[in-house]
């Protein structure tokens, strides 16, 4: 097959089927960012046909504004629940960054009707009744539990060691907001044999490798039913290699239309 034919094929596999009116998206952030995370994304997926919504969850982002206090992982699932809701949403790719593994999990527990993937993006895989901490080392563990005792929050974290250019690392830096101290410990019960039935996709962001990320990897590697695929680049993946990442859910979303 000549190149001019494989880059015809992955263009056919990245649009939606011929008449179809494209993808639902919803992206969901890590801690401490917002919906401003996605900016490099969100053009080249509308671009190609889809409809993508951003949320950024209550506490960060534009939404810093609200007080942190009576903030807990169920407030961000139902962010994300409303956003969903409000947007008559069904049929949803829904992809979640980081510490909002926790959340989409959640989200398809709650509303299994409207979510037709799940994508993990560098993200927590939780087990039932587990906590976005729970797999965090104990040396993480306390010292994220004594800044939460001592500002109520988890302080903004310089993303070193994350492989972004300067200037990246100064946006990133200058857009990050606090994270709600309520979610660290946060359990989330679901219905893990629904769950495993899910189509799910991890998308492994491993150059460097973030370690509080490790169990996630391990899990995707060890559970049945899992799409697995690698990014060479660090956990910031929208920020660091968006390109990489648009191709992927361009493919993700392109096969869930023609499939439809």
């Amino acid at each position: 097959m000549s190149s001019r034919e494989q880059d015809q094929d992955q263009d056919q596999d990245r649009s939606p089927a011929p008449g179809s009116k494209g993808v639902n998206i919803v992206l969901v952030h890590g801690a401490w960012l917002g919906a401003w995370a996605w900016k490099r994304v969100l053009g080249p997926l509308r671009a190609a046909g889809h409809r993508v919504f951003p949320v950024s969850l209550s506490g960060v982002g534009e939404r810093a504004h609200q007080p942190h206090a009576d903030i807990r992982l169920q407030t961000h699932i139902d962010d994300v629940k409303a956003a969903i809701e409000c947007e008559e949403l069904t049929d949803v790719l829904l992809v979640g960054h980081s510490y909002s593994g926790m959340v989409i999990t959640g989200v398809a527990d709650q509303m299994p009707d409207r979510i037709a993937r799940l994508v993990y993006l560098d993200a927590v895989v939780p087990e039932p009744g587990e906590s976005w901490s729970s797999r965090h080392t104990p040396e993480t563990q306390a010292q994220r539990r004594e800044l939460i005792s001592k500002f109520g929050h988890l302080p903004v974290t310089e993303p070193h060691g994350m492989g972004l250019k300067p200037e990246d690392f100064d946006w990133m830096m200058r857009c990050q907001r606090p994270q709600p101290g309520g979610v660290y410990d946060s359990p989330l019960d679901f219905d893990q044999t629904a769950w495993l039935q899910r189509p799910r996709t991890f998308i492994d962001c491993n150059r460097p490798a973030l370690l509080t990320i490790a169990a996630a990897r391990e899990r995707a590697r060890a559970q049945p039913g899992w799409e697995l695929f690698e990014i060479p680049t660090g956990h910031q993946v929208m920020v660091s290699a968006p390109r990489e990442l648009t191709e992927r859910l361009l493919m993700l979303a392109g096969r869930q239309a023609r499939e439809a």
